[in-house]
């Protein structure tokens, strides 16, 4: 009864229907379901998205024996270019399509899989409808703009039975793996707090620009998608389309989709029961970008509390780190990074004066192998097993809901308390609204 609750109010906060599926949705052939690749079988993909990030999944896809690049699909030209020029042709292949219109990708029959890199507000719409048409699909981080989108996602990959990888390749890192082990081994003693961060010293001031002309080779339309329709400004385009709530939730689902990611998997939890955030722009109070650039949130959970920092312009968060999680225990205190981990001992007062030290700690240990690379060789052998990813779709969902809380509880100035199996925020309507976004017609999100 619970999901049939929350699936018949997913649909009336958005408006599904007949007319959206008509609209969006596809048929999807016997074959689709029941080819299962064999191991030599190529693989053939395509790359939705053909920005910085999406040129660099394909780069490593292309890496990995027997996938081939079919299709290319940006809704500007020039990104599509420099995707053939800096990554395909060096591979002496040639797609068969390029186009502004994911939809004429999803239409070909040869396709297996399709990578998707759009802005992050065009990332459920493509993957739910490469779902319905038989694809499995690699998704960049992060997953969703709002908790409703991502179980809309879920349910759609599971009801077609769909490979789904999301992009937060340290969960095919080994050294996140080993520092995720030595949490739930219980050698830290009871943990008490998480805390998680990034500090970004290489991003500052986003200069106020005039809203202009479209440049030529754009499909700003099909950009937008379902987004508000409103003016072309460049600085709400590529890359920094992420610091506006319209597309994107700042750095707190940009870099918080990545070490959310890892609390959530070495404490074995879905989500918080409750949320508060402070911060502002405090750094940069007069430039273009709309979320914080300054933010801290904290969650309840049972037995233990998170928090999360993060701060653009400067780069020494807690232990004098970029970015990183740590676990405080009892026993000790784990920090995990992109370069490494290791254990700090805790510390016990005895009757004279000075301290003795609770555990022996663990020397820094360094991380080894390409994880982005890995993350997707995962993918690519998932495909052919069948079996659920690292990064599995239901994975990535879990670990945005913290995050999307931080920002619904900063934009409203207030704590939001979560029911965390009907997936709802409890008693405050205004903040329930936020949890699933009304789309821009024609677009409706259909499952």
């Amino acid at each position: 009864m619970k999901d049939k609750a929350r699936r018949k109010f997913l649909k009336q906060s958005i408006g599904l229907g007949a007319a959206g599926a008509a609209l969006l949705a596809r048929p999807i052939s016997a074959a689709a379901y029941s080819r299962v690749l064999g191991a030599n079988d190529r693989i053939r993909v395509a790359l939705i998205g053909c920005g910085g990030m999406g040129r660099s999944d394909l780069r490593d896809f292309l890496k990995v024996k027997d996938v081939e690049c079919v299709a290319l699909c940006d809704v500007d030209d020039s990104q599509v270019a420099e995707g053939m020029k800096k990554i395909v042709e060096p591979t002496s292949q040639t797609p068969g399509l390029t186009t502004r219109d994911f939809r004429k990708v999803l239409d070909m029959k040869e396709l297996e899989a399709v990578i998707v890199a759009t802005p992050d507000h065009w990332h459920a719409l493509p993957m739910v409808m490469a779902c319905q048409a038989g694809k499995d699909v690699y998704v960049e981080k992060p997953l969703s703009v709002s908790i409703g989108e991502g179980r809309v996602m879920v349910d759609v990959a599971r009801k077609h039975d769909r490979v789904v990888q999301m992009g937060t390749q340290q969960r095919s890192a080994p050294h996140y793996a080993d520092a995720v082990d030595y949490v739930k081994s219980g050698k830290l003693g009871r943990v008490r707090l998480v805390r998680a961060w990034a500090y970004l010293d290489w991003k500052g001031e986003t200069p106020v620009q005039p809203d202009a002309p479209v440049p030529a080779g754009v499909d700003y339309d099909m950009w937008l998608g379902p987004a508000r329709k409103r003016p072309f400004n460049l600085n709400r385009f590529h890359f920094t389309f992420r610091w506006y709530w319209d597309y994107s939730g700042g750095l707190m689902t940009d870099w918080g989709a990545h070490m959310i990611d890892i609390a959530n998997w070495a404490m074995g939890i879905k989500a918080p029961s409750s949320a508060v955030s402070i911060g502002g722009k405090f750094g940069y109070p007069n430039d273009a970008m709309e979320t914080p650039d300054t933010q801290q949130v904290m969650w309840a959970f049972p037995g233990f509390s998170m928090i999360w920092e993060h701060a653009l312009g400067v780069g020494r968060g807690p232990e004098a780190r970029e970015h990183g999680v740590q676990f405080h225990g009892e026993q000790g205190v784990l920090v995990v990074e992109r370069g490494g981990w290791e254990v700090y001992p805790e510390t016990d007062r005895i009757d004279k004066p000075g301290r003795i030290y609770k555990s022996a700690g663990v020397p820094r240990r360094s991380a080894s192998g390409d994880m982005h690379l890995l993350h997707v060789q995962n993918f690519i052998d998932c495909m052919r097993s069948r079996k659920r990813p690292n990064s599995d779709l239901e994975i990535g969902h879990n670990s945005m809901i913290a995050c999307h809380l931080g920002n619904i509880a900063q934009r409203l100035g207030r704590q939001v308390k979560w029911d965390v199996e009907k997936e709802m925020i409890i008693g405050d309507k205004e903040a329930q609204s936020h949890v699933l976004r009304e789309y821009r017609a024609p677009w409706k999100l259909v499952t």
